[in-house]
């Protein structure tokens, strides 16, 4: 029997631990092939950031094969599927804290942190919007 790939587990651990936490959880996804069904129109460089927070989606799954859901966008309606293999991915906006997957030749898809660890360079997570003010931060001063 072959082995299940472990990405559709860890995505959805990930967007737990990511909701649990109070943040909204974004997915990297590369969309170069048309088995991405999302808006083309939203693809930079072949890649789209999703939000898949609980408000900003309808109908939303992580299966065996696909993440799967419904969402606006500019307004419009639109039915999202990608494969768990399309998904680079997944983090919280807030903080850029999350999980990004690569793949090495021969080899089921490994997890890496996304401070590093990888073979090759992870996707940035997008800046936090401009309009949301930073974190405050204690710095101990001697």
């Amino acid at each position: 029997m072959p082995e299940l790939s472990r990405r559709p587990y860890l995505l959805r651990a990930m967007l737990d631990w990511i909701v649990d936490c109070g943040y909204a959880p974004h997915l990297i996804v590369d969309a170069s092939s048309d088995a991405v069904q999302v808006p083309r129109q939203f693809v930079k460089e072949g890649r789209i950031v999703l939000n898949i927070s609980a408000s900003a989606t309808q109908s939303f799954q992580i299966g065996a094969a696909a993440v799967e859901f419904s969402a606006r966008f500019s307004g419009v309606s639109h039915r999202i599927r990608v494969p768990v293999e399309h998904v680079l991915g997944i983090y919280a906006r807030e903080t850029g804290q999350g999980m990004v997957f690569t793949e090495e030749p021969g080899s089921l898809p490994a997890a890496t942190n996304a401070s590093g660890g990888g073979n090759e360079d992870p996707p940035e997570p997008p800046a936090p919007a401009p309009d949301r003010p930073k974190r405050p931060s204690l710095k101990v001063v001697k």
